[in-house]
């Protein structure tokens, strides 16, 4: 009672602060890169770029071209992962977070203390907008779980190193806590099935009020859960589950199953993070609105129409120079030592004040064996609608790829595999 009682107050602190930085998100965006470029413009980055003669938007691109983890790593990247001090950002990195590279393998991506901020209070921001919407915040007063990796750090030359879902689990805020789950001990368990099985004897017969995960780890709770509990819906086993908070890949492959298993209405909340930064939440009714950037959180954003990506000629265009309906490269630099960095995804403006964005994709993640220029958006949009056709059915994961026809006179074509629930 006294959390949910605290919350509201704060929400409404959080959400006036918020507005103050939405009133000129283009004067917002300007501010945060001068703060970017002075506290690192003694690093050897900031030497070697000139940082100190750097004065806007324009100079900063004009100086420093756009790279991928592949491209900061001999030069810039590799020196901070040794502990080498001052590279790309003052000092050295509180952590190095390790998330699944392309060509390079396992990434490791610095995390600073001025960054690690940005994580914890983006997932708190979104909670109370939550709040502040909807005035329900008595899910602070149940049990929390929140499905991630572990916590066990390794020593990467003496820096600690781990999963971003596992480092933040270091820094939830006390208040929360004693009502998360699962335990420390459970949550340090490498092998999944073994820990899936005792995060359900953890949670089975507590008063869970919010769930918060991936969708695929989220649904392989609940299937585990339903089995333990007779096949009831999650929502009968949790009477008090009232907020449902999710992100990391895109929901609708998932969105039905997930609901369908849950059994009942229940509010929820998409994320935007990433081990570069957690860039986004949603703070409407509806996710389909879009997800609200955070503009004054140590990261400035440019954009990059997605059909110039890759091209000598390619504009960056700042907060103040998009367009909705369009899509754009995401390239972000941050209070984590990253400069002009392509995250690798596309998103784009559902609106613009406030700027809100939804996640189209990746440009390596299209098909155009035929020069159709299909992207990931299309393609989810294409099997949401044949389930929306046929909404006994449920869609547990899908591949698409492009088959070239072997045979003369015989068309080629896209080739659908696709997982369901049931035959």
């Amino acid at each position: 009672m006294i959390k949910s009682l605290l919350a509201r107050p704060l929400a409404a602190f959080v959400h006036a602060r918020r507005a103050r930085a939405l009133t000129d998100p283009a004067a917002t965006q300007r501010r945060v890169l001068a703060g970017l470029l002075r506290r690192a413009r003694d690093t050897a980055f900031g030497r070697a770029h000139g940082f100190a003669r750097l004065t806007d938007a324009r100079s900063f691109a004009a100086a420093v071209p756009v790279r991928t983890y592949e491209d900061l790593l001999p030069d810039w990247l590799a020196r901070t992962q040794r502990g080498e001090a001052d590279v790309l950002w003052p000092g050295r990195p509180a952590y190095l977070a390790q998330t699944s590279g392309t060509t390079a393998g396992t990434k490791l991506l610095p995390l600073t203390h001025e960054s690690i901020p940005n994580h914890i209070n983006a997932a708190r921001d979104a909670l109370l907008a939550y709040v502040h919407r909807t005035g329900r915040a008595q899910f602070f007063d149940g049990r929390l779980i929140f499905l991630s990796g572990s916590p066990a750090l390794t020593a990467h030359h003496g820096l600690p190193s781990g999963r971003l879902s596992g480092i933040v689990n270091h820094h939830i805020p006390a208040i929360l806590r004693a009502n998360q789950l699962p335990t420390d001990a459970t949550n340090r368990i490498d092998d999944w099935e073994t820990k899936l099985d005792r995060i359900v004897t953890e949670t089975l017969g507590q008063r869970m009020t919010l769930i918060s995960g991936i969708p695929p780890w989220a649904q392989m709770y609940f299937d585990r859960l339903r089995v333990r509990a007779g096949g009831r819906p999650v929502g009968e086993i949790f009477p008090d589950f009232q907020l449902f908070v999710y992100g990391g890949v895109s929901f609708a492959p998932y969105r039905a199953k997930l609901f369908e298993s849950i059994g009942r209405p229940v509010d929820s909340i998409e994320l935007f993070p990433a081990s570069e930064g957690f860039f986004a939440f949603q703070d409407t009714d509806s996710a389909a609105d879009g997800l609200l950037l955070q503009l004054d959180a140590g990261i400035f954003y440019e954009f990059i129409p997605a059909t110039e990506f890759g091209t000598a000629t390619a504009r960056r265009l700042t907060i103040g120079e998009v367009a909705p309906g369009e899509n754009y490269a995401l390239v972000v630099s941050t209070n984590a030592g990253l400069w002009a960095y392509w995250v690798g995804d596309t998103v784009r403006f559902t609106s613009l004040a406030p700027p809100r964005i939804v996640v189209t994709g990746r440009p390596k993640h299209f098909l155009s064996a035929f020069g159709e220029h299909v992207i990931g958006e299309e393609v989810e949009a294409a099997l949401s609608a044949a389930l929306a056709a046929h909404p006994e059915t449920r869609v547990i994961e899908f591949l698409v790829a492009p088959r070239v026809s072997a045979d003369a006179g015989q068309p080629s074509r896209h080739e659908w595999l696709v997982e369901f629930a049931t035959p």
